[in-house]
């Protein structure tokens, strides 16, 4: 029998992980129910990717006050706010009857869940004494949120387009009770942050090389999941089993490929690797006609963009500020920030150009992003001490060869 694992803090720690698999499932619950909010409320293309960009677009702009606050409020408070915050706008999203009132809603659930992730990961590693196995519990969280997130739109979708909202609504008061009655702040509580702090991480050239490689991806990853649903033209059922098997295919390259690849390679070379595969599907999106390829090519995507998303977090925390919180916040500043406009873009160059062109347009963005990692690969690497191919010379990097997570001990 496995000895039991030493962690004083489980029960806020699972909670804290439950929360974070409630908050995922809420971001894919969208997607296959775009297509008939558009057709409910007489929305145009681009007036539904309203749904995906008023939502990313204040989670950008609130992660940075929402991190600053820890330091006069404390983790509980801020991530409890923030459930709070979702749960009301889940709940009135589901009562509107204009898609400018759903984008607003969307826009609140989007300042909701800033708060959250601004808190939840910090919160995790100080509650825990085994790093590695807490991460990975909230990897495996968010792979599941979003493998289970399209199926519950899809599912609940065929009944209305309001009931995933509501649900997942209802779903944010439970999350709510369990954070207000098992969860606790660190016993060190945060220091106070200048809002100077927080960009204190750009100032290090390999965190800025790596911060474009993932703004490029994340614009990407917005135009597959915010404009495929509507590309492929399934009902509503289908395409939540659709995007379920994207969510399967992204888990898995999260929880089982990615940390794998890099302990072999190096977290800079996995992710490189997973861009440049995320290009190729992006490609085969936009030339495949068979929906059944469209739908292959969407998972094997999935799965790369799990690898990228395994290893960017643990990249950017080894390479940014020693306080987490600061290069939390700056690193989702750019995740988030880059990612708002893809699905307005996206649906505008649907209607005015061609539904391909979306595609062809992500092709052209993350080419930049492969460029860069081809270009400063080496000089990422070389700073948390991993190697690429390319630079296998690297002297430095041989002694203090090893995963992201092992470089950021030893730094």
């Amino acid at each position: 029998m496995a000895p039991a694992r030493n962690e004083p803090h489980k029960t806020a720690i699972y909670s804290t992980a439950l929360t974070a698999f409630f908050a995922i499932a809420g971001i894919a619950i969208v997607d296959p129910i775009l297509p008939i909010i558009g057709q409910d409320l007489g929305a145009t293309t681009w007036q539904i990717e309203l749904l995906f960009t008023a939502y990313i677009a204040v989670m950008a702009i609130g992660m940075i006050p929402a991190v600053m606050a820890t330091g006069r409020f404390g983790y509980k408070k801020i991530l409890a706010a923030g459930v709070s915050v979702v749960a009301v706008a889940a709940i009135c999203a589901s009562f509107s009857n204009g898609i400018g009132g759903l984008a607003a809603f969307r826009g609140l659930w989007g300042l909701g869940n800033a708060m959250f992730f601004a808190t939840a990961m910090v919160l995790l590693v100080s509650l825990a004494n085994d790093r590695e196995w807490v991460v990975g519990l909230f990897e495996t969280c968010v792979g599941l949120g979003f493998a289970v997130g399209p199926l519950i739109g899809g599912l609940l979708g065929k009944i209305s387009w309001r009931v995933p909202f509501f649900v997942c609504g209802i779903f944010m008061i439970g999350a709510l009770i369990i954070a207000l009655t098992r969860l606790k702040d660190p016993e060190v509580a945060p220091a106070p942050l200048r809002l100077g702090e927080v960009f204190t991480p750009f100032r290090k050239p390999a965190f800025v090389a790596l911060s474009v490689l993932t703004a490029t991806y994340n614009f990407v990853f917005f135009i597959v999941l915010g404009y495929t649903p509507v590309a492929l033209g399934l009902d509503v059922v289908p395409l939540g089993l659709v995007f379920t098997a994207w969510g399967v295919g992204l888990a898995f390259g999260i929880l089982v490929v990615g940390h794998k690849l890099a302990h072999k390679f190096g977290g800079v070379q996995a992710v490189g690797f997973a861009v440049i595969v995320v290009m190729l599907t992006l490609v085969g999106l936009a030339v495949l006609d068979p929906t059944w390829a469209k739908v292959v090519t969407l998972v094997v995507a999935g799965i790369a963009m799990g690898i990228a998303n395994a290893n960017l977090t643990d990249l950017a925390l080894a390479m940014g500020s020693p306080d987490r919180r600061v290069t939390t916040g700056a690193f989702n500043l750019v995740r988030w920030g880059f990612a708002a406009p893809a699905p307005v873009v996206a649906g505008l160059l649907a209607e005015h150009v061609g539904v391909d062109a979306p595609f062809w347009v992500g092709v052209a963005v993350i080419g930049v992003g492969v460029l860069v990692f081809f270009a400063t690969g080496h000089f990422m690497a070389r700073s948390i001490g991993e190697r690429v191919l390319w630079s296998r010379w690297n002297a430095d990097a041989q002694a203090v060869e090893g995963t992201p997570e092992e470089a950021l001990e030893l730094l």
